[in-house]
């Protein structure tokens, strides 16, 4: 039953939205999980399995939640994890095993995370200014890298801006898939396209038995925790609300954490809530009824499920894509969802400044202590808050 109402709900532009998020969330991050792979040692079949681990592990997370609760939920690894583990397993110094016992502590205490509600509680907190402006500086990093690449393929860029507007002006449902279409069209007819086919093949998972020790615990599990927490499922907490979903979020913590854990020995390092393609898939581009737009994750999640099932074909047709193309189609992609971001987190005068220094903060990219810019601009912008909320509440007696 549920499957005839996914069909029914399904459109084009959903579709898209789905494989755009992939596109985007796969090409952009996919050469940073390999590093992560090859700096514990792995062999190419160990690299392979991590791809179907994390392949399957995201795509189920988000296929099935989004399908029973017909609201688009979006899980993806975790990328500065995977930059967390490029660097701490460069040293040499921890073997696969020990890399996986890592895996699975930190998968534990996401569960906990989820099973305690600590992280929703903390985002309950947060004014939804500061969540839409949190979201806007994630997204408006992808909306620069999209002119920015014009620099190096002007005609390109130009054609899918171009192609954009028009769509906009005459089919506003189908604008993403009309850019998308005239982008591979130039490419394929331009000749710059990278095709790296491989055999049609099944990947098969390597199982790598865990094993303990207090310095992996130290070195690779509590930062990837950390980082997985704070610049990754905070953002996408954020990116739910602001894109105005009510979802179980605790609970979808719990199944990522559980997924994970039960991945981690085939390579599944963190899996977690997605911010930029989650953005994608749920905003207006994806379906102009908010309600069908769960579509678009159910279509992002069985993509995935196939690239874990067939990684090395799947991961060659995508990656053949000029790289211009994909930050060109999700800025583009992004662009009503950054405004919709900017407006809503602007709105209120009473949270404006500390929207904005959100939303800069962020925008920056910097990174403290291996945690990205995400999370400082939601401690920036709320301590700023609390500064004025605190000086209003307490009026100056000798006035």
């Amino acid at each position: 039953m549920r499957a005839m109402q996914f069909f029914k709900d399904l459109s084009l532009s959903a579709f898209v939205a789905g494989f755009v998020a992939v596109l985007v969330g796969f090409t952009s991050s996919v050469a940073i999980v390999f590093q992560a792979a090859q700096s514990f040692g792995a062999t190419p079949a160990q690299i392979t399995s991590w791809i179907w681990a994390l392949g399957l592990g995201m795509g189920l997370c988000s296929l099935v939640p989004s399908l029973v609760l017909r609201k688009p939920v979006m899980v993806a690894w975790s990328t500065p994890g995977a930059a967390v583990l490029a660097t701490a397993g460069a040293a040499g110094s921890f073997t696969m095993g020990e890399a996986v016992g890592a895996f699975m502590v930190c998968s534990a205490l996401v569960i906990l995370v989820g099973a305690t509600r600590l992280l929703e509680r903390v985002a309950d907190r947060i004014p939804m200014e500061i969540a839409s402006a949190l979201l806007a500086g994630v997204l408006a990093r992808f909306g620069i890298q999209a002119f920015a690449a014009a620099q190096t393929a002007l005609p390109l860029v130009l054609l899918m801006v171009g192609a954009y507007v028009v769509a906009r002006r005459v089919v506003p449902r189908y604008a993403v898939v009309i850019t998308l279409a005239a982008a591979i069209t130039w490419v394929l007819a331009m000749g710059q396209m990278v095709w790296s086919m491989e055999p049609l093949r099944l990947a098969m998972p390597v199982f790598v038995a865990p094993q303990w020790s207090i310095a992996a615990i130290v070195s690779l599990a509590l930062p990837l925790f950390v980082v997985t927490m704070a610049s990754q499922n905070l953002p996408g907490i954020a990116v739910i609300r602001a894109s105005g979903y009510e979802l179980p979020v605790s609970r979808l913590i719990t199944l990522t954490g559980l997924a994970s854990l039960i991945l981690a020995p085939f390579g599944a390092f963190a899996l977690n809530f997605s911010a930029i393609t989650a953005a994608i898939c749920m905003g207006p581009e994806a379906h102009e009824d908010r309600a069908r737009r769960y579509t678009a994750a159910a279509s992002c999640g069985g993509i995935y499920i196939l690239i874990g099932l067939f990684g090395a074909l799947v991961t060659g047709l995508l990656t053949s894509f000029p790289k211009e193309l994909v930050v060109a189609i999700a800025g583009i992609a992004l662009l009503s969802t950054i405004g919709n971001g900017l407006a809503s987190a602007l709105r209120d005068e009473a949270h404006r400044e500390a929207a904005l220094i959100t939303f800069l903060v962020t925008l920056s990219g910097i990174t403290l202590m291996d945690i990205g810019s995400a999370f400082w601009g939601v401690v920036a912008g709320s301590i700023a808050l609390f500064v004025q909320q605190y000086r209003h509440s307490h009026p100056d007696p000798t006035r």
